[in-house]
C-alpha cells in the first residue's frame, strides 16, 4: 500500500471505529448499514458528490454545510451525519469511501459474516452464486456475501478472494502457468 493509501486509511479507520461504536451502544447497527449502503451508492453514482468531498477549493464551511444537507436529504443517522460535520471541519471528507468501506467491513465482522470477492469470465447466476457463498462457509467458517465482477480476460474460471487470501482457478492463470513453464524447458 502506497504511503498516502495508507495514511488515508488511517484516518478513515479512526472515524469509523468511533462513529461504529457509538452506533453499537446505541443499537443501531442495522440503521448505519443501511446509509452505509446508500452512502456508498451515492458516491459511485454522484461525480458532483465526490467532487465535493476531494475539493481543496471549497472552504471547510461550504463543506461542512453541502455535506449536512446531503445527509438531511438521505435521512442520515445523527451519529453518521455527526462524523461527517466532525470530518469536514478537519478538511477530511476526502477518505469518506475508506470509511464506507471500513464501516461495512466492522458491520459485516460484528455480525459474523465475510465478504468474498469473485470475478468470473461471465456473469454468476443466482445459483452459482449462493453454491460458491456455502462452499466457502464451509472453509472459512463465517456467512459469505458475494460481491461478483465480470473479468472477460479471465476467459474461464474464477477467481476468488477473501480477506488476504486468493484462489485462482482462471484459464488466463493457468495459460500463464504453461507460458512460463515452456519458457523454462526453452
Amino acid at each position: 500500500m502506497s504511503e498516502p493509501a495508507s495514511i488515508s486509511s488511517g484516518i478513515a479507520e479512526r472515524y469509523a471505529t468511533a462513529i461504529f461504536e457509538i452506533c453499537k451502544d446505541e443499537k443501531s447497527l442495522d440503521k448505519l448499514a443501511t446509509n452505509i449502503a446508500d452512502l456508498g451508492a451515492a458516491i459511485d453514482e454522484s461525480a458532483e458528490l465526490r467532487e465535493l468531498i476531494s475539493s481543496p477549493i471549497l472552504s471547510r464551511t461550504e463543506q461542512k454545510s453541502a455535506i449536512a444537507a446531503i445527509a438531511d436529504k438521505m435521512g442520515l443517522e445523527a451519529v453518521m451525519k455527526n462524523g461527517l460535520g466532525v470530518m469536514a471541519d478537519k478538511r477530511r471528507l476526502f477518505v469518506l469511501p475508506q470509511l464506507v468501506s471500513q464501516l461495512r467491513e466492522m458491520i459485516a465482522d460484528d455480525k459474523g459474516e465475510v465478504t468474498a470477492e469473485v470475478a468470473s469470465a461471465k456473469a454468476l447466476t443466482k445459483a452459482q452464486s449462493d453454491k460458491i457463498a456455502k462452499t466457502l462457509k464451509a472453509s472459512v467458517g463465517k456467512d459469505v456475501n458475494i460481491k461478483a465482477t465480470v473479468d472477460e480476460s479471465l476467459i474461464g474460471g474464477l477467481v476468488v478472494k477473501v480477506g488476504s487470501k486468493m484462489i485462482d482457478t482462471s484459464i488466463k492463470s493457468r495459460l500463464n502457468s504453461l507460458q512460463n513453464a515452456m519458457k523454462e524447458v526453452g
